[in-house]
């Protein structure tokens, strides 16, 4: 019975040691991984922002108008909460439809984004206006033919 229980315990040992014993080797074919950078926050703009934009496709898909644009952040800093709204009116002058697209991220120096708004038809929709805006104050679009991402 001792013999066992001393079985037992050896086992039990072993278990608990083994990890300890082997945590300080590497694997065969492991190279070390390169630290990684640490973060590096960048205050977003502040006030007006500047970006620059092409010409919006407008295209009627089915039962919705799929508008399509490009998008450039000419600001030095990163644009947080970007927001883009299209706002359909008739001819009366009232709303009749829009739709609103928020970047996820902070919108970097450079970066181009390619937007897609999606509204439902309504045989009311005459025009369609465009309004900018970011978290901490305005944005100043400028219409351009082309945009080239920068690399």
């Amino acid at each position: 019975m001792k013999l066992k229980q001393r079985l037992a315990v050896a086992a039990a040992l072993g278990l608990l040691l083994a990890p300890a014993a082997f945590a300080g080797q590497a694997p065969a074919q492991a190279t070390p991984a390169a630290p990684a950078a640490p973060r590096k926050l960048i205050s977003p703009q502040r006030g007006e922002a500047t970006v620059e934009y092409t010409k919006p496709n407008t295209k009627v898909v089915g039962g919705n108008v799929v508008t399509t644009l490009t998008i450039k952040n000419t600001s030095a800093a990163p644009i947080a909460g970007f927001k883009l709204e299209e706002s359909w009116i008739d001819k009366a002058g009232t709303l009749s439809g829009g739709d609103t697209y928020r970047h996820p991220k902070p919108f970097m120096p450079g970066e181009v984004i390619n937007i897609t708004l999606t509204t439902p038809k309504n045989s009311r929709m005459a025009s369609n206006s465009y309004n900018f805006s970011h978290a901490n104050g305005t944005v100043k679009p400028k219409s351009v033919p082309k945009i080239v991402p920068t690399t």
